[in-house]
């Protein structure tokens, strides 16, 4: 397949009569993938069920069929499925530049986030209110729960 030429967004089912999904402009999927940098938390679960509500149900930019056929695919790969699958979609809405930016703009924020948050530990982790909202973040009760189950496997 040539480079300028779209591929289908929908799969090839004539049994059910489903609308052509809509094709956004570049800045449209731009600013979703940037948002979804920054609110993708929950793992890839979370993350795939974001982009399944945002892309198939709201916006309509992908059909269901052929989200799922998406994300089938990607399972199959080795690597993080969320972020393969973001960035398959959105080589299907703008080729190369678009898989790009949503595999760039699906964890750059993210690093954003803890490299401010390291810059803020390391320069202010001495101030008590600071301290206490970084020992809010640090949950010990999935540490227990994972040394509890070690020591389950070790006895048994």
């Amino acid at each position: 397949m040539k480079d300028h030429q779209q591929p289908a967004l929908s799969s090839v089912d004539s049994s059910k009569p489903e609308t052509s999904p809509k094709r956004p402009t570049f800045g449209e999927a731009f600013r979703f993938w940037l948002k979804l940098g920054f609110i993708s938390f929950g793992g890839p679960a979370g993350q795939i069920a974001i982009m399944h509500t945002e892309l198939v149900e709201k916006k309509k930019w992908i059909e269901d069929s052929r989200f799922l056929h998406a994300l089938n695919f990607c399972m199959l790969l080795p690597g993080p499925e969320a972020q393969q699958l973001a960035t398959y979609i959105e080589w299907l809405l703008h080729r190369t530049w678009g898989g790009i930016i949503a595999g760039t703009l699906f964890v750059l924020p993210s690093v954003g986030v803890l490299w401010g948050l390291g810059y803020i530990y390391m320069a202010y982790g001495d101030v008590a209110w600071v301290a206490s909202a970084f020992a809010g973040m640090n949950n010990p009760a999935p540490r227990g729960e994972v040394s509890e189950e070690c020591e389950l496997s070790i006895i048994m």
